[in-house]
């Protein structure tokens, strides 16, 4: 299992924009200073609040709007899906990162969250793993 801590300057904000991705919220690990996200079985997403945040951390937090420290890649089923989930999230208040593209087999493309931590989107062509 991965468990991707992110800091947020707005806990409810934070909160719409990852629940309109269609994550499914985890209230046993959500409160005030933090909401939890199941992206995938295996893949979690706690949304803390900066305060919260530097409780885990040592020296300062970051600021994923001013410098990229990450890049958080998911993988989709489709290229449709890679569009669709980039498209839904500038809907819901991100912003597009980069460029989408295309290599032929693989294809992606990106967004950054309101607070500025990137996520990318990927697919690849099942075909071409299988060299």
């Amino acid at each position: 299992m991965i468990f991707v801590n992110l800091p947020v300057t707005d806990r409810d904000r934070a909160d719409a924009f990852y629940g309109a991705l269609g994550f499914r919220r985890n209230d046993q690990f959500s409160d005030e200073r933090g909401v939890s996200y199941v992206v995938e079985e295996n893949i979690h997403v706690m949304l803390l609040t900066r305060e919260r945040f530097a409780d885990f951390v040592s020296g300062a937090v970051g600021d994923p709007a001013q410098a990229t420290s990450v890049l958080n890649c998911l993988s989709a089923d489709s290229r449709e899906e890679v569009d669709r989930l980039v498209s839904t999230a500038v809907t819901a208040g991100g912003k597009p990162w980069m460029p989408a593209q295309d290599h032929g087999s693989m294809y992606g493309s990106s967004f950054a969250d309101p607070d500025g931590n990137v996520w990318e989107v990927m697919w690849m062509d099942p075909a071409a793993l299988q060299g």
